[in-house]
């Protein structure tokens, strides 16, 4: 198998549409030749799914969690190559590439693969029905059974490689759906060698299928084919905005994973060290490219100068550099476009009234490398376009709030996003409580830690639908009704 072959239907096809290359993010060095599908290869993806459905929805359990149990074995044994691969498509750190890409997906098909034996009908209390119009009087009882939606599109978002496409492609299949997976642009070669992987461990033809390009062609043909049943997105809620205005068209279903502006709330009574240390993962994690991030600091003016110093100081001390080194904390952000939208965030952010306490300059790293520095906005506005627009970077807008709990809740729930939310208090009662208040899909209290059988998903515009632990198996399902004559 080569990086430059789409896999549909089984085989590793040339695409018709050319290649394309796919750069190193910390040194602008082409890692790799990506193919670039055209619209009728996606089609036909799309219909090898279909066909492959019937047989693979029928299979039994045990055997869809057999070969998602291989496909962890045969990603494990070749871990180091796939956390090489990772790095150098996405930029991502060594431990972030190793633990938090390659790592979560093994340990993701692993889950499903336990998934897919999880019970799938649930009994129903009986009726008891008097004679009228609909029959005679009798017990009628009622069994509800999941069942696979059908062929399900799969397009994955370019800040995980990994964990994302397992996220999706496992539970997944484990309800027994086939897949057509188009992987973000920048960083398709790690999904090629999860495909490779599956058919290694004994996946059906079809049943899995790949397509990748740059072209907005790719991602449309793969939400309109006639033969796609849901579509699962994670990326921006623009783009998300669009696949759900074609997927109402025809009823498909959806997951859609979209963006965020987390706001993190820091009451008076809060460990601030605590406070500082989880908002400052923005600037670290995935160099700040990830929708969970805290990245609107909510905080009491009683603590916050020293919470502004103190975060300052935390961001300044994050070391920016080759991913590849050791002791750097921070990557390249993916792309030089990216960079120049993050960079032009910070520098609207200026414009707006905020204060750059540290950032807001580009780091010089040997020359080349698309680098932004952790950037602290302190003194911002509700209506600053920093605080409400998701910038997707290691960027942090801090916002004063008086001390009220009410004034707290509303400051944070005054978003277009919702999808995780944050809140640091030493009143414990009070972080419940407040929590309960916020419109977000999810809400840390004094921890940005997650548990990972909750559901995850977001209100308002961050999203649709639920995934994660068993929700996701519910998610690629439909929910069938069967009932009898007792």
């Amino acid at each position: 198998m080569t990086a430059g072959r789409l896999f549909i239907g089984g085989e590793w096809i040339e695409p018709e549409d050319g290649y394309y290359e796919v750069v190193d993010p910390a040194s602008e060095e082409v890692v790799g030749q990506a193919p670039k599908a055209s619209r009728q290869q996606v089609y036909e993806a799309a219909r090898a799914a279909r066909e492959a459905f019937g047989t693979w929805s029928r299979t039994r359990p045990e055997e869809r969690a057999a070969i998602l149990d291989r496909t962890a074995d045969l990603i494990q044994r070749d871990f180091t190559e796939h956390a090489r691969v990772a790095q150098a498509e996405s930029g991502a750190t060594t431990s972030t590439a190793r633990g938090m890409q390659v790592g979560v997906g093994v340990a993701r098909f692993r889950r499903y693969a336990r998934g897919a034996l999880e019970p799938v009908e649930e009994g129903l209390p009986p009726q008891v029905h008097e004679a009228g119009p609909m029959g005679r009087a009798g017990v009628v009882g009622a069994l509800a059974v999941r069942q696979p939606v059908g062929v399900v599109t799969c397009i994955t978002s370019y800040n995980n490689p990994w964990a994302n496409p397992a996220g999706k492609i496992a539970p997944a299949l484990a309800m027994g759906n086939t897949v057509v997976v188009k992987p973000a642009p920048q960083d398709p070669l790690s999904v090629y060698r999860m495909a490779a992987a599956l058919e290694e461990a004994g996946v059906p033809r079809g049943v899995v299928n790949v397509v990748s390009g740059t072209g907005v062609g790719v991602g449309e043909a793969a939400v309109d084919s006639p033969d796609v049943d849901m579509v699962s997105f994670t990326g921006s809620t623009a783009v998300g905005q669009r696949i759900g205005e074609v997927c109402g068209r025809s009823m498909k279903r959806q997951l859609l994973e979209l963006g965020g502006k987390g706001a993190a709330i820091v009451f008076a009574d809060a460990d601030l060290d605590a406070a500082v240390a989880g908002i400052g993962t923005t600037f670290s994690f995935y160099s700040g490219q990830i929708c969970t991030a805290p990245t609107r600091a909510i905080v009491d003016r009683r603590v916050y100068a020293e919470f502004v110093t103190r975060l300052a100081a935390y961001a300044h001390a994050l070391r920016v550099g080759d991913p590849r080194a050791e002791g750097t904390v921070i990557g390249p952000v993916i792309s030089a476009a990216h960079r120049g939208r993050v960079e032009a965030y910070v520098e609207l952010g200026r414009k707006e009234g905020a204060r750059v306490v540290t950032g807001g300059e580009r780091p010089e790293v040997d020359g080349r490398g698309f680098y932004v520095a952790p950037t602290l906005l302190a003194d911002c506005t509700p209506d600053m376009r920093v605080v409400r627009e998701e910038i997707f970077g290691p960027v942090v807008a801090v916002v004063p709030f008086d001390g009220d709990e009410d004034e707290a809740v509303a400051l944070a729930n005054d978003s277009e996003y919702g999808l995780i939310d944050y809140v640091w208090t030493g009143d414990v009662a009070r972080g419940f409580r407040v929590a309960r208040r916020l419109r977000s899909g999810g809400v840390g209290v004094n921890t940005i830690g997650r548990n990972m059988e909750a559901p995850f998903g977001g209100f308002k515009k961050s999203g649709v639908g639920r995934d994660v632990g068993s929700y996701a198996l519910h998610t690629y399902s439909e929910v069938q009704s069967i009932v009898w004559p007792g």
